[in-house]
């Protein structure tokens, strides 16, 4: 009897201890009357906290204008980026909203809906280094990004060695200390932080080649949810809400290519 009881608890550990896993279920959404939002919210200006603490940013409200449309509530999720990504694979979240780039990998592993946005990446220095002016003198220097996210694949592919990360902030830590030669991220993102730190010592160092469809990972299967998913992101362009909330926190409309 006690090694049944074991084994038991040891299959309820296995399989979450009874959570209930239905992320991307569209009629799950609708009986519970809310959608889950995997989001970081270290991010700025996509997902952050304010100087109260609130969780704000771009993908905050593009996430809460979706949720709208679809008559539920929006409860968010923040965890770090590989997590978030595992999370909506195995169904504990509907969905993540936070600034992802659509790659083969990726559409490989997701469903993903309709771009609301689009990123172009750039590569940040020092402003005094001069060895790195295109994506090919990336080539045998030092980089540091989140892994597994775009901008890490991207200074890979270029022969750069990418030093993990947590968050945005530990990246420009180490740029400007010097212990890392550059880090590749959006365009919005270096122009929000050096208007925030306009004494900043980092500069664009140059663009890449790469500009990414900025769109929402579902899991597998979500073909219900991807659909009203991506009527409200045609809602969100139509009514020029998205460009709105662009220029409100990049300054830039990146609702458009």
């Amino acid at each position: 009897m006690k090694k049944l009881l074991v084994l038991l608890l040891c299959l309820l550990a296995l399989c979450g201890c009874g959570e209930k896993l239905d992320g991307g279920n569209l009629d799950a959404i609708k009986q519970k009357g809310y959608i889950t939002v995997a989001m970081e919210g270290n991010w700025k200006p996509f997902t952050y906290h304010d100087e109260n603490d609130n969780l704000v940013g771009f993908d905050v409200e593009v996430a809460k204008y979706i949720a709208d449309y679809m008559g539920v509530e929006v409860r968010y999720v923040e965890g770090k980026w590989d997590g978030l990504l595992a999370g909506v694979t195995a169904g504990r979240y509907d969905m993540m909203v936070n600034g992802c780039d659509v790659t083969e990998d990726r559409a490989e592993s997701y469903d993903f809906s309709n771009a609301y946005a689009y990123d172009k990446v750039v590569v940040m220095t020092n402003k005094a280094n001069e060895e790195i002016k295109t994506e090919a003198d990336l080539k045998g220097k030092t980089t540091a990004n989140t892994i597994s996210s775009t901008y890490a694949i991207i200074a890979e592919a270029n022969g750069a060695t990418v030093e993990g990360v947590d968050d945005l902030n530990a990246t420009l830590e180490l740029l400007k200390s010097g212990r890392i030669d550059a880090t590749l991220n959006a365009e919005v993102v270096y122009l929000d932080y050096v208007d925030t730190y306009p004494d900043a010592d980092v500069k664009i160092a140059c663009y890449t080649s790469t500009a990414f469809d900025i769109a929402i990972p579902m899991k597998k299967g979500s073909d219900d949810l991807v659909k009203i998913v991506n009527n409200a992101i045609a809602a969100g362009h139509k009514d020029g809400t998205f460009k709105k909330l662009s220029e409100k926190y990049f300054g830039i409309d990146i609702t458009t290519k």
